[in-house]
């Protein structure tokens, strides 16, 4: 547009450079979100933040003896305290085969504990105002609108008694059932060569095994809320992920499959037969080292020990890590305590342990006697051997990976926290 006052072109001008800057904040946490140089993570000695060297050599002693048994091929173990890195340990193997070692980059497929990443970015459209927790899942998936109950998946398929509601699928009480249940095999709802959307609709073809609001029954229903983040951010959700998680906090060797040189640090996964010998073991249709169709996120990612103590930092940080927030303080705080009703929590493990909306368990009352143990402490696994853990109540963060089957071959995950927590000394 032509215009021949001066002082009208001056305005123009600069209402454009204002709507221009406006256009980069998409939210009030936006800003804060926008990809930068992330340091590492600050390192300390043990004993700076109330720990003891001497003790921490226990842990790793116990993982080298893992090793020498051939329990595990190889292992890497990370321990964060009071805001520091204080223990970065790779022992044994990353194959048998090739016999190349364990290093603090080598990479594992963390399988379930990619559902709290998927989590928090639930929680993100939710405190953009993008989505509420209460919406049902069929007002961005308009599939769900017609899924059925058939209780315990072989009684008269009937409506449920409400919608699922994306609060459900965060808290494992939608109805659905997991990858591996036989329902879900016979019906093939899941692979990886197939793309989201299909997943939906397989998965929805599929019945409901109880009315949603009425057990907590861990299943796939974190893929699920993938695809929701798709279509409420109209972003592909790995791309969400990487650009709005992954790359603020740091967590560059974090992804979805393995590709070009990474693929020798990613470590083989072992299968342990009952003589003793182990195999090496491919889980998938699609191995992780090729570009799936399906993103999930329920299982989907690979990554590394000290990628995921950065995770574990930032939720214990209340959303923030390195001057990076991701989540509202009072959301962040919201996700890792215990969101399941009463009812429900009594039925799952007798009440000690509960679940949070990040997809985590959740120590509730004394009791515990997995790798969480102190009332308040979270975390969760992955079903081919790697676990994380945050103790508010000791300011610490743990993780260990390894790559076997059984996923905790002699309470490894218990026995490598205990030494963890007895090298507290103040």
């Amino acid at each position: 547009m032509r215009t021949s006052n001066p002082s009208l072109t001056v305005s123009i001008t600069l209402a454009s450079i204002l709507l221009a800057l406006a256009s980069l904040r998409a939210s009030a946490f936006g800003q804060e979100r926008l990809q930068r140089d992330v340091s590492p993570m600050l390192r300390a000695t043990p004993e700076a933040v109330g720990m003891s060297t001497e003790r921490l050599q226990s842990a790793t002693a116990l993982l080298r003896q893992f090793v020498a048994d051939r329990k595990i091929a190889g292992a890497v173990a990370a321990v964060a305290r009071r805001g520091k890195l204080v223990y970065l340990e790779p022992v044994g193997l990353q194959s048998f085969e090739t016999k190349a070692p364990m290093t603090d980059r080598s990479l594992f497929r963390v399988y379930s504990m990619t559902k709290a990443v998927t989590a928090v970015a639930v929680m993100m459209l939710s405190d953009e105002g993008k989505l509420k927790l209460d919406d049902s899942a069929s007002r961005y998936l308009p599939e769900f609108r017609n899924v059925m109950v058939q209780e315990g998946g072989t009684g008269t398929p009937r409506r449920p008694s409400r919608a699922i509601t994306i609060r459900d699928l965060l808290l494992h009480t939608s109805g659905l059932s997991h990858r591996t249940s036989e329902l879900y095999r016979a019906l093939k709802v899941r692979s990886r060569a197939e793309t989201l959307p299909q997943f939906v609709t397989n998965i929805t073809k599929a019945p409901l095994l109880e009315d949603p609001g009425t057990r907590f029954r861990y299943s796939e229903a974190t893929t699920v809320l993938g695809r929701i983040v798709e279509v409420v951010s109209t972003q592909r959700f790995d791309a969400f992920v990487t650009s709005r998680i992954l790359k603020p906090l740091g967590m560059n060797d974090t992804m979805f499959w393995v590709e070009g040189d990474a693929r020798a640090r990613l470590a083989t996964v072992y299968q342990r037969a009952q003589d003793g010998t182990v195999a090496p073991f491919e889980i998938e249709d699609v191995p992780f080292t090729q570009k799936p169709a399906l993103m999930e996120g329920a299982v989907g990612l690979v990554s590394t020990a000290e990628d995921f103590i950065r995770f574990g930092q930032m939720l214990l940080n209340k959303g923030t890590l390195g001057g990076t927030r991701l989540l509202k303080p009072e959301t962040a705080a919201s996700m890792t305590v215990n969101g399941l009703p009463a009812p429900i929590l009594a039925g799952k493990g007798g009440g000690v342990v509960g679940w949070g909306l990040a997809n985590v368990d959740v120590v509730v009352t004394p009791g515990s006697r997995g790798y969480l143990t102190n009332v308040g402490e979270y975390g969760w696994d992955g079903s081919v051997g790697t676990f994380f853990a945050v103790d508010p109540s000791n300011e610490l963060v743990v993780t260990l990976m390894t790559q076997n089957l059984p996923a905790n071959p002699d309470g490894l995950r218990q026995k490598f926290k205990a030494a963890v927590i007895q090298s507290i000394v103040q």
